[in-house]
Parts: structure tokens; sequence; C-alpha cells
């Protein structure tokens, strides 16, 4: 089974039905463009938005742990209820599937152990305050992890959570969903539900495969 049959039979209904993970809702994701960008905000945050267009507006976000590890093994968007009729693998401008040998897959390189959704807008958000943070601390700036994401996953008694909503900036309403991906470096694929209009249900990026 090729990994987008295996997402296929996984999350095409409106739950997934597999002992081997566990799943729960984590919160609603705002995209204001439907521009979506899915990287390693701490390597890859001027990675390119999906080619495929997305709705605006906020939208639930499932998250799906492997039960043995407790680890991150997918992160899904929902946009719609509707039937799910197919699914195609996550491209961004200039890839094309055709060019992909057997087992190969577009995604995005994870090297920091997090990866994240957020709008192209967002992102846009997020290069300006790591840039805004630079000028104004220059020499004792300590990296936008430091400076802006450790403390939603980390306290002075140690972890806080495997995920957190983040907002760069103040006056913009986008949010970065941020999380540990699977069991942590890595080489990540995402996968688009389309219904019979050829309208996104859905986007599932894996971490840990299971069938």
């Amino acid at each position: 089974m090729t990994h987008i049959e295996n997402i296929q039979k996984l999350f095409s209904k409106d739950f997934v039905e597999s002992p081997l993970l566990e799943s729960f809702e984590v919160g609603k994701i705002y995209l204001s463009s439907g521009k979506l960008v899915a990287c390693d905000p701490l390597i890859t945050n001027e990675m390119l938005p999906f080619s495929t267009e997305f709705p605006k507006g906020d939208f639930s976000v499932m998250l799906h742990k492997e039960r043995e590890s407790n680890c991150v093994a997918y992160a899904e968007i929902i946009f719609s209820n509707s039937e799910i009729k197919s699914w195609k693998l996550a491209t961004t401008a200039g890839q094309n599937i055709k060019d992909l040998a057997e087992g190969e897959v577009f995604g995005y390189p994870v090297e920091s152990g997090m990866g994240c959704f957020m709008d192209v807008d967002t992102q846009k958000s997020l290069n300006e305050l790591e840039q805004r943070l630079y000028e104004n601390k220059g020499g004792d700036f300590m990296g936008i992890y430091e400076e802006f994401f450790h403390e939603h996953f980390f306290d002075e008694n140690g972890a806080i959570d495997q995920y957190a909503f983040l907002k760069p900036s103040e006056t913009e309403p986008g949010t970065i969903l941020g999380f540990e991906t699977g069991y942590g470096e890595g080489f990540y694929a995402s996968y688009i539900a389309y219904d019979k209009d050829q309208s996104p249900v859905k986007i599932i990026t894996e971490f840990i495969e299971i069938s």
C-alpha cells in the first residue's frame, strides 16, 4: 500500500478508525488568504504555500498521536464535511507529481523537531517579527525559537504540550499551529482531500505512517 492509499484509508471518513491512533481536536486555525504553508518554522520559514487555494476563515485542527509512542503521527485541517472523492499529494509552485520517481514525495524537511501550518500572511508576520527582534536586540538576539516559540512549549517545570497556537502579530488575526513532528527530524509530505467539485475538504501532513 502506498502512502496516499494509506492516507485515503485512514482519513476519508469523518472519524479515524485505528486502534493505533489517538485523535483529538486541538482548536482552530485562522487562514486570512487561503494560501496555506506547511514547514519547519525555524528552518524552512520561507517555504512556498501550497498551489491549492483553500477557504478563508477559522478551521478545526486535529492531531492524531501514535498511541504506543505518544508522538504526533498526523496533523489535519478540516475545511468542510463534504464527501471525499479524491486525494492528491500537496504541491507548491514548480512541483510536478509526474517528475517524482516511484516512492518519492514532495514535502518539507524538519531539523528542529517542529512543524507547523500557517497562512502565507501569517508567515510574513512571523518573518517580520524575527527581523524586528533581531534589529532591536542585536547581539542579544537568541533566535526566533528562544524569543518566540519556546515559552509556548516549555516553562520552568519542563514541557507544556506537544502543540501550540501562536500569534506573531498583535494587529493581524493570523495564527500559527506549531507541533512536534513524529519522532523528530525527517522529510514530511502532505495530502489534500477533494470533493466532487474539486474543492478541498481537508489536508493531512504525515509524520509517522500508521497502517
